[in-house]
């Protein structure tokens, strides 16, 4: 089933508008998922595993693939609001549906307020007595305003804050394998030699490379925006497809050699250290090859990071509850489309995440702030793996109905598929033994209990919504006369 009509034409006021186009899309993809964790958080992960890091990225980005490329198969068959959502929604159950998009929508939020905090705390570079809350209000406003605009001029915005990353990355890189191969001047090459010395290429063992995968992994969530977009991309058949291989492959190539030059020119011992924005190992590649203002220029790719990651989660919160009222399991006026085609109404439920941000910056509560990280990659990881039990279904169903294939398919599936799920439900087992991140578990759980407590409570009231899904429109369109079976 694909797009017609009014509907292609992003005309019809009742539905999503068709206005993103296929560089667009990709550069969304790579701003959902280039967040703060790798110029940051990155050092975390090498604490864990130490220079045998490399090898964290390629597996999760492999994961990220298999994600990406099932997600694909699934929405050029139903470029439908809400994505992986409501095609759960059909193949795995109106219950499914329900719980996993509450689910991301609340994992999104939660990401949304912890990257317009993490923006705040990088502008306090050049002003420090600048108290936090003033400028996470001010980014807030920013990107909300942003996400008012009209859905093209959205895809403008973030095609840019994009690019800034991945210029910083791409730099970062050339820079980088300057200083390893032939030196520059006033330093000579490093070699790869950092990579076998203080312990050796695994110092800590399969265990710290294990315990270095989550940290990892939370790096490449948000590559799932291409999917969501769908709904509003010009040709999703063209552009979903293209977009997925174009964001993964760009991704990985990012991650692993940036992090690979990290391990090469920084001893692993010394990123472990952390500390502030000058002891990042960008800032110190950077500072190595003598960019002047190292550390200032870092700050700024950084904070544009944030902003980036921010307005791509934003956009996507606003469109889960776009799909949620659209099966009335939320208010039927959180649906409704601005005659821009923004869903106005979603997009200040989804706000809430600013306002927790905005709350946290202003009393300093970081422990509320560690239950709301642990929540969400409970969330992250959980969503991942019941994407990948909707493809699965989706491929059954598909077949004993008869229907037609995806243009698009995952290879190796099912068994690429169910290697995927086998390795995010062990990376999932292991943050309950990471010290830091059992919030994870103590509220993931629960958060789980609560929302499933709450659809059961509306079924049993006799409260059903509207539970047609895709694949039953798409069944009662291949029956109706005169339908081209051939065409379908």
């Amino acid at each position: 089933m694909t797009a017609t009509g009014t509907e292609r034409s992003g005309l019809d006021p009742q539905h999503l508008q068709r206005r993103l186009t296929s560089r667009q899309l990709t550069m969304m993809g790579l701003g959902g998922a280039i967040g703060t964790g790798l110029f940051l958080g990155s050092g975390l992960a090498i604490s864990k595993t130490g220079p045998s890091v490399v090898l964290a990225y390629v597996a999760c980005g492999l994961v990220a693939l298999v994600i990406c490329w099932a997600l694909a198969e699934m929405v050029v068959v139903h470029p439908e609001a809400g994505a992986f959502g409501a095609i759960a929604h059909s193949y795995l159950g109106v219950g499914a549906g329900f719980v996993l998009r509450w689910t991301y929508w609340a994992m999104q939020v939660i990401a949304v307020g912890g990257e317009v905090i993490a923006a705040g705390i990088y502008l306090s570079y050049w002003w420090p007595q600048l108290p936090l809350w003033i400028p996470v209000v001010v980014f807030s406003l920013l990107v909300l305003g942003i996400n008012a605009a009209a859905v093209r001029l959205f895809g403008e915005f973030e095609y840019w804050f994009s690019m800034i990353k991945a210029t910083a990355i791409a730099v970062f890189i050339l820079l980088g394998a300057a200083l390893i191969f032939l030196g520059l001047p006033h330093r000579a090459p490093t070699g790869l030699g950092n990579l076998t010395r203080h312990g050796g290429f695994l110092p800590n063992g399969v265990t710290g490379l294990g315990m270095a995968m989550v940290f990892v992994l939370f790096s490449y969530i948000g590559t799932e925006v291409v999917s969501v977009t769908a709904a509003e991309s010009e040709n999703p058949a063209r552009d979903i497809p293209r977009a997925a291989r174009r964001m993964i492959l760009r991704l990985g190539l990012f991650y692993v050699l940036a992090i690979l030059v990290v391990a090469a020119v920084v001893p692993w011992t010394v990123t472990a250290q952390g500390g502030s924005i000058q002891a990042s190992p960008f800032v110190r590649v950077f500072a190595s090859a003598g960019v002047p203002a190292a550390a200032g220029v870092m700050n700024f790719v950084v904070l544009t990071a944030a902003l980036s990651s921010a307005n791509a989660n934003l956009y996507l919160t606003t469109r889960m509850i776009h799909s949620l009222a659209g099966h009335g399991f939320a208010p039927r006026w959180s649906g409704r489309l601005t005659r821009n085609g923004v869903p106005l109404n979603a997009l200040g439920l989804s706000a809430l995440g600013l306002v927790i941000g905005a709350v946290l910056s202003a009393k300093s509560d970081s422990q509320a702030y560690l239950v709301l990280f642990g929540i969400s990659v409970f969330a992250a990881i959980t969503v991942w793996i019941m994407i990948l039990a909707t493809h699965t279904a989706f491929r059954i169903r598909r077949r004993r109905l008869g229907l037609p294939a995806s243009p698009v398919r995952l290879m190796g599936a099912p068994v690429t598929s169910g290697l995927a799920a086998l390795f995010l439900a062990g990376v999932l087992v292991s943050t309950f033994f990471i010290p830091g991140l059992d919030p994870a578990w103590k509220f993931g759980i629960p958060f789980f209990a609560v929302l499933a407590a709450v659809y059961a409570v509306l079924r049993a009231k006799g409260f059903r919504g509207r539970e047609e899904g895709p694949l039953a429109r798409e069944l009662r369109e291949a029956a109706a006369p005169g339908h081209d079976h051939e065409a379908a």
